[in-house]
């Protein structure tokens, strides 16, 4: 999660502690057209310095794929972007659904104090591009600001 989070400074310094901030249990088929992979994902409260506990986020390597997401525990938020980093967020909670849609990067953010556990739907051959994400990152940044969620541009995004 290097270079994902905001406060760098906070970020060395919490290494010391090594955090988990997320776990993925994935079970996935061949990576063929027509088959359904899933995973549970657990993201742990926490934050670096302001800024949530999250997945790093990615695209899917076939662009055109969409995913679904069932909240099972927890309080948290998905945010999406295009590929222009125009972005959007929907508030995650217990038995709520959320879709991702196809040529949309996707990310979970945990913005409550017990972990938000999810399980993930996707085509089997879908792939990941963590790397577009990890190059320019999100348009938009998740905090707390006077105990309250603010989603905010993103200072480092590059356009």
């Amino acid at each position: 999660m290097k270079g994902y989070f905001q406060d760098i400074n906070e970020w060395e310094h919490m290494l010391e502690e090594n955090p988990t901030i997320y776990e993925v249990y994935a079970i996935e088929q061949e990576e063929k057209e027509g088959d359904l992979n899933f995973a549970t994902t657990v993201i742990h409260p926490g934050k670096v310095g302001n800024e949530y506990f999250m997945t790093k986020g990615h695209y899917h390597s076939k662009s055109d794929r969409a995913e679904l997401y069932l909240c099972l525990k927890g309080k948290g938020m998905l945010l999406s972007q295009d590929i222009n980093g125009n972005a959007s967020w929907v508030e995650m909670e217990p038995m709520r659904m959320v879709y991702v849609p196809p040529h949309h990067a996707h990310r979970t953010i945990n913005t409550g104090d017990s972990p938000l556990i999810f399980l993930a739907i996707y085509p089997a051959d879908a792939g990941h591009d963590y790397g577009s994400i990890a190059e320019k990152g999100f348009s938009k940044i998740v905090v707390e600001e006077n105990g309250k969620t603010v989603v905010k541009d993103n200072p480092k995004w590059l356009s």
